[in-house]
């Protein structure tokens, strides 16, 4: 082959070969080689819904709490009672007071504090504190009156006062006043006298709590009445009266 002719074919070959590098970089251009990043899926948002909250007023949780005692069984008592005895008052009371148990006319009328020591605790509301009873609230350890008003005895209390404990839960009130040996001692855990534990207050739960005498105990020791009144004097001072 002539020198020409070797020279011509290698001209061809050489464009020809600068034609495929040309062809495979206008190929590979804006090709990021680097290793693939994951690329994050968005999700669709999930949409939640907050239906509104429909808040049951404490009436009606201690109307509830009334149905779940319905003819309440529970100790003996259910068998000699004629009324059970819940409670009365204002569900958003500051104050609520608590006694040991019915008597014979709250047995009969299905109401806390209405004979003769219930008027007393009354005065004590309305003449003392410049208050109504519908302003505060009145229940008692035990629902149900003991024959004859003996004391209540310890089952009695272990398997009544758990309704106490809801309804003070419900109510939450800032000051609670345990109306004799009873009440106190009980909602405090303690063997202490009413005398030792009077004057001054403790906690219940978180809530203040003022030990005092029982108004049936004020009708047979008049002249307790002023320790009672100092008792509640306290009482007024915490809320502002």
């Amino acid at each position: 082959m002539a020198t020409e002719d070797i020279q011509a074919e290698l001209l061809k070959t050489m464009q020809a070969l600068k034609g495929q590098v040309i062809n495979r970089e206008s190929l590979s251009a804006g090709i990021d080689w680097s290793k693939p990043q994951k690329t994050a899926v968005c999700k669709p948002a999930t949409v939640v819904s907050k239906s509104k909250t429909v808040q049951t007023n404490k009436e009606e949780l201690l109307k509830a709490l009334r149905s779940e005692l319905g003819d309440c069984q529970h100790c003996p008592l259910g068998k000699t009672r004629k009324n059970l005895v819940f409670g009365v008052g204002n569900p958003e009371a500051r104050i609520v007071f608590v006694g040991e148990a019915p008597g014979a006319d709250e047995d009969e009328q299905g109401l806390p504090f209405v004979g003769r020591a219930g008027q007393l605790l009354t005065d004590i509301i309305v003449k003392g504190m410049k208050m109504q009873r519908k302003d505060v609230y009145i229940c008692n350890i035990l629902k149900c009156r003991p024959p004859g008003n003996r004391n209540p005895q310890t089952d009695e209390i272990r398997l009544c006062e758990p309704f106490l404990k809801k309804q003070l839960s419900i109510i939450a009130p800032e000051i609670i006043c345990g109306l004799g040996k009873f009440a106190a001692q009980t909602l405090l855990k303690t063997e202490v006298a009413i005398s030792a534990l009077r004057g001054r207050f403790h906690t219940y739960e978180g809530i203040k709590l003022m030990p005092t005498y029982h108004p049936a105990y004020l009708l047979r020791n008049p002249s307790a009445k002023k320790q009672v009144w100092e008792d509640i004097q306290m009482i007024m001072n915490e809320v502002n009266l």
